[in-house]
């Protein structure tokens, strides 16, 4: 793996067991001895992991943790909830036809459901997803949910891409926790208890945010 040395490499995994606290973790245990796996591609990055039974965090390079980055491809998680919520999309079969343009990936050149472009990472669908929510309803719901700083300049089909929405690793995993304790507004919980059963980022004791 080829990794250009100014780039920061961020590495997020959220663990959560079966107790739910209501209360933020507070102690945080460094994980130095991860710093070798850095430093064989040259990078400088962060690992989050939260123990939920135990109710820490688990961190490599604390101060990148709180560093507020683009969230790219990770943000299809959010993004689906909210497409469900204001009705754009009825349910994870929901298919929105491909236009012909040929992409990067040949997986991408073709119809996509919901369940399909959440497992490939079909950029061209959320970017169509996120036109017919349009900027209002999609700010509204990103500040409901808490996700990062909500911002979406940079165009409706580009601000979670190159545009001005920001998150740090840390709020990332705290939104996956939020998720698997179901303590997104009420509503997008209940989006979530149908999505649960549909998507692999969401199933089991592991949920790894992983540039899906």
């Amino acid at each position: 793996m080829m990794i250009n040395s100014r780039n920061i490499l961020i590495i997020l995994t959220s663990f959560l067991l079966s107790s739910y606290p209501t209360v933020q973790a507070q102690h945080i245990v460094v994980q130095s001895h991860l710093k070798k796996y850095y430093d064989q591609f040259n990078v400088e990055g962060t690992f989050v992991l939260y123990d939920q039974e135990a109710d820490k965090y688990l961190v490599y390079n604390p101060a990148l943790s709180d560093q507020a980055v683009t969230p790219a491809s990770t943000f299809k998680i959010c993004h689906s909830l909210i497409g469900l919520e204001t009705g754009n999309i009825e349910d994870e079969n929901h298919i929105i036809h491909w236009d012909s343009v040929e992409r990067q990936l040949p997986i991408w050149n073709k119809d996509h459901d919901l369940k399909n472009a959440f497992k490939n990472s079909t950029v061209w669908y959320y970017q169509e997803l996120a036109k017919t929510i349009g900027t209002s309803q999609m700010e509204d719901w990103l500040n409901k949910a808490q996700y990062g700083n909500a911002n979406t300049s940079g165009g409706i089909d580009r601000f979670w891409l190159s545009g001005g929405l920001r998150i740090t690793p840390k709020q990332q995993v705290d939104f996956l926790r939020r998720i698997h304790n179901y303590q997104l507004p009420s509503m997008l919980n209940s989006k979530l208890f149908k999505l649960k059963n549909q998507f692999s980022c969401f199933i089991g004791p592991y949920t790894p945010i992983r540039g899906c």
